[in-house]
């Protein structure tokens, strides 16, 4: 009889020792839990002095800041993946007279679209109107550009029509998105503020091109599209009434600070979403599409979890920096923490 004695004995030992670990265990269970927040994810261009992508860039080579204090990268990605794109084309009554134009660079950029990219079309003028969803049916595509119309009413919902499409059309689309805006940046009837849409813009993850296209009295021979030529009555033979030269100038002041305006806008709604700035006067515009394809192609996308305890519904600023020589960076610069439970139910 001892010797099954002595195997309970050994067996009893076996079940303490296994007993320690088990308690540790469920102390652990017991301490508080704490709660993963939702993943912050910011989009990064890195080039060089002359504008090209660096490639080849691994995760040591960037330093994410969170109000000043550096972050653990939790996410990291390099890889190509489908572009996700919105195409805002301007049909307001200011823009008729280069409309042909901004339909003509819609189709170019199109052009530069991989099979497996994606691409919405949607016009702005009093409302806006989505002329197609997203699709990779280039003819879909390009039948939508070019059914662009002048609208029928006096109107440039600019900032809602961004708006709507960061907030509704890319809600739940992800992977890399872009919103490419032609348009002559003046808006007349929006809801949202100025800055709350770039607020929003920043928040996104989408990365805005703007380019602006001039309109305006004397613009190359055109005249603003809410005047109208004054008619040159004759009274006389070899005589004409006046041209007022003081009210032409007056005029024209007012149309080229109405253009530095709109320049201004675009270009901040670019800048806070890590996107580009173009002029339709640069010498070679599909080249410039190409570029912004590529770019868009090849963004480094990094990725952090915040501390719970900034999660308090502020906006918090975010920078990035690479170690690269003579890197220059564009990334989002403010996130606001909110956690995802009031993101589900919109608060």
């Amino acid at each position: 009889m001892k010797l099954p004695r002595i195997a309970l004995a050994f067996l009893a030992l076996l079940v303490c020792a296994n007993y320690a670990p088990s308690s540790a265990q469920d102390g652990q269970a017991d301490a508080p839990i704490k709660v993963q927040t939702t993943l912050v994810n910011v989009p990064v261009i890195v080039s060089d002095r002359q504008g090209r992508y660096l490639s080849g860039l691994k995760v040591g080579d960037f330093k994410l800041y969170h109000d000043r204090a550096e972050q653990p990268i939790s996410y990291f990605d390099a890889a190509e993946e489908p572009l996700n794109v919105a195409l805002l084309i301007d049909t307001s009554k200011s823009t008729q007279p280069v409309l042909d134009d901004i339909k003509s660079a819609g189709v170019k950029f199109l052009k530069e679209l991989r099979p497996q990219d994606r691409a919405m079309i949607v016009s702005v003028d009093y409302d806006f109107h989505v002329l197609s969803q997203l699709t990779s049916d280039r003819k879909t595509l390009e039948k939508a550009v070019k059914s662009a119309r002048t609208g029928e009413e006096i109107g440039t919902v600019l900032r809602d029509a961004v708006a709507a499409v960061i907030g509704q059309s890319f809600k739940r689309v992800d992977g890399r998105k872009a919103i490419i805006l032609l348009s002559d940046g003046k808006d007349a009837g929006s809801d949202i503020t100025e800055q709350a849409l770039l607020d929003e813009a920043a928040e996104s993850g989408a990365m805005i091109y703007t380019v602006f296209f001039e309109t305006g009295f004397l613009r190359r021979g055109w005249i603003d599209a809410t005047t109208f030529p004054r008619r040159r009555v004759w009274v006389g033979p070899n005589r004409f009434p006046p041209q007022r030269p003081r009210q032409n100038e007056r005029r024209r002041q007012r149309v080229e600070t109405r253009n530095e305006q709109a320049i201004s806008f675009l270009e901040r709604l670019a800048d806070v979403s890590a996107g580009r700035y173009y002029s339709s006067d640069v010498a070679d515009l599909k080249k410039t599409f190409n570029l912004i394809a590529e770019e868009l192609r090849h963004q480094y996308r990094l990725g952090f979890y915040p501390e719970n305890s900034k999660i308090d519904g502020n906006r918090h600023t975010l920078r990035v920096e690479v170690n690269a020589h003579d890197a220059i960076v564009r990334a989002r610069r403010s996130y606001q923490a909110t956690s995802p439970a009031s993101r589900v139910t919109g608060s």
